[in-house]
């Protein structure tokens, strides 16, 4: 440990605090039912873009349809949107919340 530190052993704990902060300030993918998109192309997409396991994908597949939707990533927004984006553009419903 450099002396400042030692100094100031309340520095490490605002790190750990701001820390917590960041991970607060996530956000979810979500991904909604539709009548149009077969189980099919929703896993597809979602392995492809979200880089999920064929199991992972046909879990979250499963929520959406049954529950109407589910949060398939979560994360900041800066690295949700160009994953939302290409949902969108594949033609399933999705947002982030």
């Amino acid at each position: 440990m450099n002396q400042q530190t030692q100094a100031h052993p309340e520095l490490d704990e605002v790190e750990v605090l701001l820390e917590d902060l960041v991970d607060i300030e996530e956000s979810d993918l979500v991904v909604f039912n539709d009548d149009v998109n077969t189980f099919e192309h929703v896993t597809k997409i979602l392995i492809k873009v979200c880089n999920h396991t064929t199991e992972q994908a046909e879990q979250c597949t499963f929520i959406i349809h049954y529950k109407g939707k589910c949060a398939v990533k979560k994360g900041s927004i800066e690295k949700l949107k160009p994953m939302c984006q290409a949902i969108l553009d594949a033609g399933i419903q999705a947002a982030i919340l």
